[in-house]
This record gives structure tokens, sequence and C-alpha cells, in this order.
């Protein structure tokens, strides 16, 4: 792709028809105010407006368009080899809780669109978590001992519904899969119905507190006050002493979207092995497509992302009768220290202010679970899984091994973007490309739009100085510290970073 969009459509962006709302012009207050319009910041202001709460939601761009509307969007229990993990790490409660909790999820929205007729493209699925490799069924066979002890409903398997050859798969019957963006529609028409405030294009930069309320400070000088505040930014938009940008990770992975001349069989499917596939079927406008996604890498990290791409269309290729690609995109996610999201108050000093973060690839349920614990921690002052989730935990296994890993390649990468002195000729580059340059003697960023304009930055990262790396595939600037993202021009597109790049003439 050669055109200059800041990041590629997703298919369910395409099909999507959601009605605009304003942005914030005023200052108002309410009881609790929510800024992420995701999943789980839609879902939980549909819980609490429930409840009787009066509710504010801001988000810094359109509901359902960022994480969210670049999933794969399946409704699971099956994430990946947790629960052998869980179960080594933190024991049979906590474990039994995780899935529980996932669970509830699941039977929530079932239930929800169910009993409201919700079209989403909702559909029961069977899941499978299937193995091509020895060392990927010894694995597959730990999970389920750890399945069997859980009493988790599965299945041994050794083929699947659709063509491909695999050693074994666990098969998880009564899954779910669904059109994020849709789901959110029918959120958002039920809070207009309720009343609630939304707010798009709203940009929430800081929150202060005065006389036992929280302050929320929108970009344009608007504030919002509420009894209590939630974070649900994918990245938090604060911290609090939190420390959340050494205890999380953001990985990218990659989606495309194509059709076959086959029948899809059904089910949801994702690979044991690296590099990671998943798929999954969707029929759309009177078209079956079939997502193939994977390949993820820590943001700002590793090979050309257009490789990825590449990579994904080839296996495609491999598995599917006449694959023809039509779409594709990205996304990023973040995974804490222990693999099991932050949800809770945002520190003992802020217990008034709540975060949501770190589903790690499965915040379709992870969204809605948290969702489910923010809601019952404000109305209720409790919940069951608070303890399990809360965001000031710290466990000394796996905790610390990962926590020196991932701040030992910060340091790398900070240091490695400094050293750096190979160079790109800005009078090379054709329309539609971005590169590393050098700019006045110093390091640059440059990218030439369709029509040759020539658009330059400072590749320093706004959030801690990291250089940032030219990504070919989505034209943007991707930091490989933290993984914020910006737009060839600067702007930013994901955080934690909140300033721009700053404009070279």
């Amino acid at each position: 792709m050669s055109d200059t969009k800041q990041t590629l459509t997703s298919i369910w962006q395409l099909s999507s028809h959601d009605k605009p709302y304003p942005h914030l012009d005023q200052d108002i207050e309410v009881d609790v105010a929510v800024v992420g319009g995701g999943i789980t910041g839609l879902t939980s202001a549909y819980l609490l407006a429930q409840s009787g709460k009066k509710v504010a939601v801001l988000d810094a761009g359109s509901f359902g368009r960022g994480t969210t509307g670049h999933s794969t969007a399946k409704l699971t229990i099956q994430h990946d080899f947790i629960y052998d993990e869980l179960l080594s790490h933190l024991g049979k409660e906590k474990a039994q809780q995780y899935y529980q909790s996932q669970q509830d999820a699941l039977t929530f929205v079932r239930n929800l669109v169910q009993k409201n007729n919700v079209e989403c493209g909702f559909s029961d699925e069977d899941t499978y978590l299937y193995a091509t490799t020895h060392h990927g069924e010894h694995r597959l066979k730990r999970e389920k001992k750890a399945y069997e002890q859980l009493s988790i409903p599965h299945e041994w398997v050794t083929d699947l519904p659709i063509n491909m050859k695999i050693r074994a798969a666990l098969k998880v019957p009564n899954q779910a899969q669904f059109h994020p963006l849709a789901y959110l529609s029918f959120i958002c028409d039920e809070l207009d119905k309720k009343g609630a405030h939304l707010f798009e294009n709203t940009v929430c930069k800081k929150v202060s507190h005065e006389k036992g309320s929280v302050l929320v400070h929108a970009n344009d000088g608007h504030t919002v006050t509420a009894k209590q505040v939630i974070a649900a930014t994918h990245f938090p938009f604060i911290d609090g002493g939190g420390l959340y940008m050494s205890r999380m990770k953001a990985d990218r992975s990659y989606v495309v979207a194509g059709t076959s001349s086959g029948n899809w069989a059904g089910g949801m499917y994702l690979s044991a092995e690296q590099p990671k596939r998943s798929l999954r079927g969707v029929s759309m406008n009177g078209k079956h497509y079939i997502l193939v996604g994977g390949d993820h890498h820590k943001a700002g990290q590793g090979i050309d992302a257009r490789n990825h791409y590449d990579a994904l269309r080839t296996f495609a290729d491999e598995q599917f009768n006449d694959f023809q690609a039509e779409q594709e995109w990205s996304a990023q996610d973040l995974t804490t220290l222990d693999n099991i999201p932050y949800i809770g108050p945002l520190s003992s000093l802020q217990a008034n202010v709540f975060i949501a973060t770190g589903y790690r690839k499965w915040g379709m349920t992870g969204g809605v679970t948290a969702a489910h614990v923010l809601a019952d921690l404000i109305v209720d002052g409790n919940s069951l899984y608070a303890d399990l989730y809360k965001p000031m935990r710290f466990h000394s296994d796996p905790s610390m091994k990962h926590s020196f890993t991932e701040n030992a390649d910060v340091a790398k990468h900070l240091i490695q973007g400094k050293l750096q002195n190979d160079y790109e000729d800005v009078r090379e580059l054709d329309n539609g490309q971005g590169a590393v340059v050098k700019h006045n003697g110093k390091r640059a960023g440059a990218f030439k739009d369709d029509e040759g304009a020539l658009h330059l930055v400072d590749t320093t990262c706004t959030h801690m100085g990291c250089e940032c790396n030219w990504n070919h595939a989505d034209l943007t600037w991707d930091c490989p510290c933290h993984g914020s993202r910006f737009s060839y021009k600067g702007e930013v597109i994901e955080g934690p970073a909140k300033e721009p790049l700053k404009k070279l003439d």
C-alpha cells in the first residue's frame, strides 16, 4: 500500500456506520468519567449507567476505532498457553478465578446479544489451539492437564474442521465471535437512552483532584468533574506513580482479510508454535472472508512490517484455495509482567481513579471482564476478582524476570537509536516513502506524500527520548522502547506519548 493513511483500515471499520458524537465543548459534572471509547470503556459506562450512575465517556478519536476496531474479535476463554502458566506461578485458586472471569464475560456478551437481538455477527464457534510440531504437542499436553485441574470443558483432537495437517489440538466448545463495532454501536445507543454524555475527538491529558472530586482535563481547556474516573485508554493516559511504562511491553501483530474459493468450515484457530497463526471467518456484505493473523513482534522493533503482511499472505496461499487478500491492518497489544491484566485502582494514593490495560491480545473477553470488575468496585466497593487483577500487585516469579528483561531492552534501544549513523538521502525518496535522514546535521524523519510534499519530524519520542523507527507498512513512526506511535506528520496515534513529534522546517 502506497497511500498516506495514518493507519490501515480494518474490515470492521469498512462495514461500520456509527453515528458521530460531538467533542467536549463545555465543563460538565458526572458521577463517573470514562476516558476511552473501546470495549472496556463503553461496556463499563453501560454497566454503570444501568446501575443509575451519571456517566460521561470521552475518546481521543472515534468510539471503537482504536485497539477494539483492529481486533480479530474472538470471544473465548482459550488464551493461548495461559492456564498451565497460572497454575505454576499463582496456584489453582487464582487460575480458576481467571478462567471464571473470562467465562462470565463471554456469557454476558452472549446473553446481551440474544436478549436484545443485537445485529453484530455474533456466532457460536469452537476454538482450537493446535500444534504442528512435537514441541508444540508437548506444550498442549501440559495445557490439557491444566484444563482438567480447572474443569475447563475441552476435547483432545488430532484433526481440524479445516484442511490443515496437525499433530494435535485442544478444542474448547461453545465459544463465540462477533463484529466489535456493531456491538459497540448498540452499547452507545443504550447509553444515549440512559442520558449518558458521549464525546469523541476529545483528548484527555491529565487529571487533578479538588475537594474529593477528580477533574479530567481535555486538551481544549474544558473539564469533566467526577467522583470516580476510569482510564480505559489502552495504555493509561495517567500513571499516578504506578510506573506502568516499565511494567508492560507493547507487541504489534498483523491481520490479512481475504476470500477463498473453498468453503469455510467454521471454528477459530490459533497455532501453538511461533510465528503465531490465528484464523477465523466472517461474513459481511454478502461475502465471506477469512481473517489470517499473527507474526507479532515488539512494537517499533524487528524487520520491515511489510514482510509480516507478506508472511501471512504466503501462509494463506498455502492453506486456502485461490486466496485473494483484500484488506490488511495491524494491532498493538500490551502485556503485563505476569500476563494478567491490570484492572482496578490506579494506585493506593489515587483510589478513585481506575485503570484497565494489558490484555495480551485477548481484549474482547478481557475488556468485558474489566468492565465488570470496575463497575463492581465503583458501585459495590468490591469485586470477586479484585485481588487477582489489582494493578499494584507484584509476583516475584515471573514478574521480576520479565521486568529486568524489558527494562534492559528499553535501555539497549535508547542507546542504539542515539548511535545510529546510517541515513537515507532525502532526495532519493519516492512518493509514499519514508526514512531516517540527516537534517541540519541531526537525525530526522522524512516522508514524501502522494503529492510529493515532504514532511520532516524529529524522531525523538516525546515520551522518554528514544528514537522512533519508520514503519513502511503502516506509514508511522514507531518507538521501540514503549510502543508509542506517531503519524508521518508527527501526530500521536498510540501512547504512552502525549505530545506529537516536533515538526522540522
